[in-house]
């Protein structure tokens, strides 16, 4: 039986997370061997975790996604989309200003607004994650949701427009005359001259 692979992301916000990876920290000391485990950790100093990064590139952390069995995430809606479209209901645990892991309480806000609607799995505490974490190994379906085709065409057609859009306003600015931006300054004016 393979292992299971879990995808941690804690984003790229310059404040420390170190609340959520000193738990999975603890956590995967005791599974060790149970699990293939990734951390993208940002600006958190990491010991102890192995196959730890401090960013992935956007298609480095697609693929991740696609790999991984259960996601782990801070409570950033981007990342809590992209777990979605790749058919993960994701783990959030999000990052509380209070302990200074983030400017404003917005991820607290949208992540317990999420998790009352049942699109992610809230985890505001060391147990809950915990528990999270055991479920999901336990029965990696729980922690699923469809695929949705239609968004994923939908990010590429988008992407597409904006393309074309792009290389219409570089063909435009090419076809316009140039205009110099800046004069060369030649020195005081006669103005100036006469009240030296």
């Amino acid at each position: 039986m393979t292992r299971p692979r879990l995808l941690v992301a804690v984003g790229t916000d310059k404040h420390p997370f170190d609340r959520l990876v000193e738990w999975l920290r603890e956590w995967h000391a005791e599974v060790a061997g149970a699990v293939v485990l990734t951390v993208q950790h940002g600006h958190t100093r990491v010991t102890g975790l192995p196959d730890a990064v401090p960013f992935l590139g956007h298609a480095e952390l697609q693929a991740a996604m696609a790999a991984a069995d259960l996601v782990v995430c801070h409570g950033g809606p981007a990342t809590i989309l992209e777990a979605r479209r790749h058919g993960h209901l994701p783990i959030v645990v999000p990052r509380d200003p209070a302990q200074g892991e983030h400017v404003d309480d917005h991820q607290l806000l949208f992540a317990r607004r999420l998790g009352a609607a049942g699109l992610i799995a809230l985890c505001e505490s060391r147990r809950e994650l915990l528990d999270a974490l055991a479920a999901g190994l336990a029965d990696r379906s729980r922690f699923t949701v469809p695929v949705d085709t239609a968004a994923v065409s939908g990010q590429r057609a988008a992407v597409r427009r904006v393309a074309v859009i792009v290389e219409d306003l570089v063909a435009a600015a090419a076809q316009r005359p140039h205009r110099a931006w800046w004069r060369p300054w030649r020195g005081p004016g006669p103005e100036e001259r006469r009240n030296r």
